[in-house]
């Protein structure tokens, strides 16, 4: 996992969001929509619809999703209001443009998802979620499974040569390849990103490589949820708080 040395333990709120001078860029689940047992039952909803076209539309596009999903999934909950995503922790990007890019997948990964499904078979309530680059093990609904899920993901992924990808109840087997603060620097070498402050909200492990990003390149992070020891500078306690933060800095702008 990250090691970066100015991990911090995240108590403080963040300051209003400036549009004028900010770079966003947004996790999904357990950040804009909340998380659910099944991933495939979060949809778009009326209110994030709204705060997304606000924002999007005060900061001159300069908004990206930072995701663990695909970007077809993404698109569905956001409602195709953002453009630019960094989809699969950064394996997949569609840039400001419109322009996919994508990490091919590999053989090994193939097989991995063959024995994958294989294993999840034998612990019901254990859902596979194929992504194209990467599969994901999810195990909200069963969270006793945690241990052997986590130790059948690591077994596989190492005797295939590619890397587990930890997340909040998942385990994900991957190609090795780019992570979301890839995405967040790719993104701020292009219009409308280049030139701007980056503010990356999220609440997983796999945020924290933006997090880092975001604060080496000037900006800062943000943590969702409870406190823990984070690269983000600031913290919100709940998906709410984050809507509601989103929609002062909409709403406080001219």
């Amino acid at each position: 996992m990250l090691e970066h040395n100015r991990v911090r333990r995240t108590r403080t709120s963040p300051p209003p969001l400036d549009p004028k001078i900010s770079a966003l860029f947004l996790d999904i689940d357990g950040t804009i929509a909340e998380i659910v047992a099944r991933p495939h039952d979060v949809v778009a909803d009326a209110e994030l619809t709204s705060i997304l076209e606000r924002v999007v539309a005060v900061m001159d596009g300069r908004v990206a999703a930072l995701t663990g999903r695909s970007i077809e999934d993404a698109d569905g909950i956001l409602e195709g209001r953002v453009v630019s995503v960094g989809a699969v922790h950064g394996l997949v990007r569609r840039m400001p443009d419109g322009a996919i890019t994508t990490t091919a997948g590999t053989v090994q990964l193939s097989e991995a998802k063959r024995l994958l499904h294989a294993f999840a078979q034998t612990l019901p309530g254990v859902i596979v979620e194929d992504k194209g680059p990467s599969v994901a093990l999810h195990y909200r609904q069963v969270p006793e499974a945690a241990s052997a899920v986590r130790a059948a993901a690591g077994r596989i992924a190492r005797a295939a040569g590619l890397v587990v990808q930890a997340g909040s109840m998942v385990s994900e087997v991957r190609a090795a390849g780019h992570d979301k603060g890839d995405s967040l620097r790719e993104f701020l070498n292009v219009p409308p990103f280049a030139g701007f402050m980056p503010v990356m909200v999220g609440d997983d492990l796999t945020d924290e490589y933006a997090f880092a990003a975001a604060e080496e390149l000037g900006g800062y992070g943000i943590l969702v949820g409870s406190p823990r020891a984070s690269a983000a500078r600031y913290r919100l306690a709940s998906v709410a708080a984050v809507r509601a933060w989103l929609t002062d800095g909409a709403i406080g702008s001219p």
